[in-house]
């Protein structure tokens, strides 16, 4: 039982990290203005936006077989050191640049409590 809390708790964080972020790369006109500032290109907002919604139903979803919540954890994975990456080569403040640290903790916890239950 406790190892399932474990689970859920990190994954309902990162997964609601992920929809919070989501609908700020549509919504928050100063998103679209830092993704500018750091030279990405509109169309890889979107698409990130697009992904991290994906990514949170398929890691919340129960049903949804184990090999597509690996994708889901890798890609998480990766956009989690890009945005760390990012975030230090534009000079951004150590808070800024702990969130992605943090979001990755909990997704590899989410990971590791996602084997223990399996």
């Amino acid at each position: 039982m406790k190892n399932k809390i474990i689970y859920w708790v990190a994954t309902g964080l990162v997964s609601l990290m992920m929809l919070f972020s989501a609908y700020a790369y549509f919504a928050d006109p100063s998103v679209s203005e830092g993704f500018a500032s750091m030279g990405f290109k509109d169309f890889f907002r979107i698409e990130l936006g697009i992904a991290k919604i994906l990514g949170a139903f398929v890691l919340l979803i129960p049903v949804v077989p184990k090999l597509i919540k690996e994708w889901a954890y890798a890609g998480f994975g990766i956009t989690f050191i890009s945005a760390f990456i990012a975030h230090s080569a534009n000079g951004h403040p150590a808070n800024t640049m702990a969130m992605p640290l943090i979001a990755f903790a909990l997704l590899v916890t989410s990971r590791v409590f996602l084997e223990k239950i399996s």
